[in-house]
């Protein structure tokens, strides 16, 4: 369902997006930056593509472990 919404920005940031992003898409893009941030099932649903992604996993199970280490050697 889609809902209609009147919102108020500056004039500065009515010009910016009018420029970047172009009069028509104004909605579409407030809706796709505002959607991660406002709804659990996207933040969940990122969750998920970022542990089915082996690569990533890898990399972030390295990162923590260098970390680890780096922690032990701080303490002296």
């Amino acid at each position: 369902m889609v809902r209609k919404l009147t919102i108020t920005v500056d004039e500065e940031v009515y010009a910016g997006l009018r420029a970047k992003i172009g009069p028509r898409r104004i909605s579409r893009f407030l809706n796709d930056l505002a959607k991660p941030l406002v709804t659990e099932d996207s933040l969940l649903e990122g969750y998920r593509q970022m542990a089915a992604d082996g690569l990533h996993e890898a990399e972030a199970a390295e990162w923590v472990e260098a970390m680890i280490g780096d922690a032990a050697l701080d303490r002296g």
